[in-house]
């Protein structure tokens, strides 16, 4: 076994056993669990296209169905959910969490309002629950991502995404495009001294449609590990009235389970696909 501070000097790439100069690439699918159309739109991308790995909603209404009809092989993790942006479409937390609801039913639809409002008592307890609960559905937990990143960019709650991702021994997902000064804190450096491992590189970016936004990122992939997050669903009228954001996540499918030109860039690329196991893995052995 390597010293910590042998560690310290691999890199990522190094440390999943590839050259440091490797070009790594994790193609994710958010919002699991959210709605059938999701469902079906992921495992198709799963199982069909060329995503690597997915990322499960739990306390949303289709989350039971995606758990059993996951294979053990999926690479899947947890989407910490703790808002629910939708004006008609609600859902809200599995444990007893007062400071999570909004006026109108459910999670908070704005970041903002759980900001201000959130018990941080009460998001360590609603988190720790729906990770325990994606594990007694049998899922293989292999990396945690939170919604909308709420949970990321405010320190008392990025404190509670450390603490679970180092209790459960799993690695995360940071953006590399929002610097320390933005966040007002250094949180990479922060999840980095506690042992915890995340991607090199992933852009915030949640703007609903990803087709130029992935062609972009393949075409100048750098070394290291590069996560490029997607929402694929199937068109279905269920999703079609969730959200006017439908047609985007439906051409998110087509993107990743039958697009030509994405599959010809990641040739080009000569970019290694990997899930967030393999950083699982790395975190645990190391």
């Amino acid at each position: 076994m390597r010293a910590v501070s042998d560690v310290a000097e691999h890199t990522l790439a190094e440390r999943l056993g590839y050259t440091a100069d490797t070009r790594l690439v994790i193609i994710s699918c958010d919002d699991l669990g959210s709605c059938h159309a999701a469902n079906e739109g992921v495992f198709d991308a799963l199982h069909h296209g060329v995503a690597t790995c997915a990322s499960l909603m739990v306390p949303a209404p289709w989350a039971r169905d995606a758990a059993l009809r996951a294979d053990p092989t999926d690479d899947i993790g947890v989407h910490l959910t703790l808002n629910c942006e939708h004006a008609a479409y609600r859902f809200g937390p599995i444990t007893h969490a007062p400071s999570l609801l909004s006026g109108e039913g459910g999670f908070p639809r704005e970041v903002d309002d759980l900001w201000q409002h959130a018990d941080p008592a009460e998001v360590l307890r609603e988190c720790r629950a729906q990770i325990e609960r994606a594990m007694a559905w049998g899922i293989d937990v292999t990396h945690l991502a939170p919604h909308l990143s709420a949970i990321t960019l405010r320190p008392e709650f990025f404190d509670v995404y450390l603490e679970l991702a180092c209790e459960f021994v799993l690695p995360i997902r940071l953006p590399s495009t929002i610097s320390a000064e933005q966040a007002g804190f250094p949180f990479r450096r922060l999840a980095a001294e506690e042992g915890v491992l995340f991607p090199d590189h992933f852009d915030h970016d949640w703007r609903a449609g990803s087709r130029e936004r992935v062609y972009d990122a393949v075409r100048n992939l750098p070394a290291g590990v590069t996560e490029i997050h997607v929402q694929p669903v199937i068109d279905t009228p269920e999703v079609r009235a969730i959200t006017d954001s439908a047609a985007l996540w439906i051409d998110d499918h087509e993107l990743v389970t039958a697009d030509a030109t994405l599959r010809t860039l990641l040739v080009e690329s000569g970019a290694v696909p990997i899930g967030y196991r393999a950083l699982r893995n790395a975190m645990r052995a190391g």
